[in-house]
């Protein structure tokens, strides 16, 4: 890619936010693309290969963040990142209890 930086706007749709299992899967996903990657939430923007940084965004479900990505794989990264974003996290959700045995 020549062009400049692409961009996506996504809302938080986990119920938990956007928190430590989420966070980790990002700055784990994002590290992997050659581009850098920045995330905002309004005004403030963080680095988004690093975990720490996106903590501190304390992005709760319904928050809009955006994720931009420049690179030679922006187009591919800035996707799948906002997949990410998107996700509603049924990794989080409790598992149901285990049948009692008799």
């Amino acid at each position: 890619m020549n062009g400049g930086p692409l961009r996506r706007t996504v809302t938080v749709t986990n119920p938990m936010g956007f928190h430590f299992r989420p966070i980790a899967a990002f700055a784990q996903l994002a590290g992997r693309f050659q581009g850098n990657v920045t995330v905002w939430k309004g005004d403030r923007r963080v680095n988004g290969k690093s975990p720490l940084e996106l903590m501190t965004l304390a992005a709760e479900q319904g928050t809009e963040l955006t994720v931009e990505v420049s690179g030679p794989d922006a187009a591919g990264a800035v996707d799948a990142l906002a997949e990410v974003l998107a996700s509603p996290g049924q990794e989080d959700e409790p598992e149901p209890p285990l049948p009692l045995k008799g």
